[in-house]
C-alpha cells in the first residue's frame, strides 16, 4: 500500500508544488511582503520581514510546507501546507495558502487546492481547512471547492497569540475526484 508523502512534488496544468526548503526564504518573501495579501488575516502584519521570518520558521519546521509556482511562468507565487495529519480521524488540514495579489481570483488558487486535496484523498476520508474569522475572501474560496463551516474556535499559531478561526471541512464521498 502506497505511503502518503507530506511534501511531494505535485502538478497540474496550472500549478507546481514542490518542498519549501530554507533556500526558499527570500522569493517567498518576495510574494509575502504585499500587505493585501494579509489585510484579512489574523495577523495583518505578516508582510513585515521580522514577522514573516517566524511564519517560514514554523513553515520549514512542520515538514509539510510548499513552494507554489505558477506553471507557465515558473515563477514562486505562494504557499501552502499540510499539517494535523490524524491517522484515527482519517483527516489532514490545509492551509498558511497565500499567493501572489497578480494570481488571485483566477484558476491558481482552486487549481493547487485541487493538486493538493486530489492527493490527500488518495489516503484521507476528509480534509480540514482553519481560516481567519474575518478572512472572508478565504472563506468563500473554500465555499466555492465545496467545503463546509463545521465550528469556530481559538487556535495557537507558532510564535503567535491564539485567533479565532473558521472551520470548514471537505469528505471525500463529497469531492469529485477527476
Amino acid at each position: 500500500m502506497k505511503k502518503f508523502e507530506l511534501q511531494p512534488t505535485l502538478e497540474n496544468e496550472f500549478i507546481k508544488i514542490q518542498p519549501l526548503k530554507q533556500e526558499d526564504f527570500e522569493a517567498v518573501y518576495l510574494v509575502a511582503s504585499n500587505p493585501l495579501i494579509w489585510e484579512q488575516h489574523p495577523n495583518p502584519d505578516r508582510y513585515k520581514k521580522e514577522v514573516f521570518e517566524t511564519f517560514f520558521k514554523d513553515a520549514m519546521e512542520s515538514g509539510g510546507a510548499f513552494l507554489v509556482f505558477d506553471k507557465q511562468s515558473n515563477m514562486v507565487i505562494g504557499s501552502s501546507r499540510y499539517y494535523e495529519l490524524d491517522t484515527d480521524k482519517s483527516s489532514i488540514a490545509i492551509g498558511y495558502t497565500f499567493l501572489a495579489k497578480d494570481h488571485w481570483g483566477s484558476v491558481y488558487n482552486p487549481a493547487l487546492k485541487k493538486l493538493m486535496i486530489d492527493h490527500a484523498f488518495q489516503f484521507f476520508n476528509s480534509v480540514v481547512f482553519h481560516i481567519g474569522a474575518f478572512n472572508i475572501r478565504s472563506q468563500k474560496a473554500v465555499e466555492r471547492l465545496g467545503a463546509r463551516k463545521m465550528s469556530e474556535k481559538e487556535v495557537e499559531c507558532y510564535g503567535e497569540a491564539s485567533k479565532l478561526k473558521v472551520l470548514y471541512e471537505i469528505k471525500k464521498y463529497n469531492w469529485n475526484l477527476e
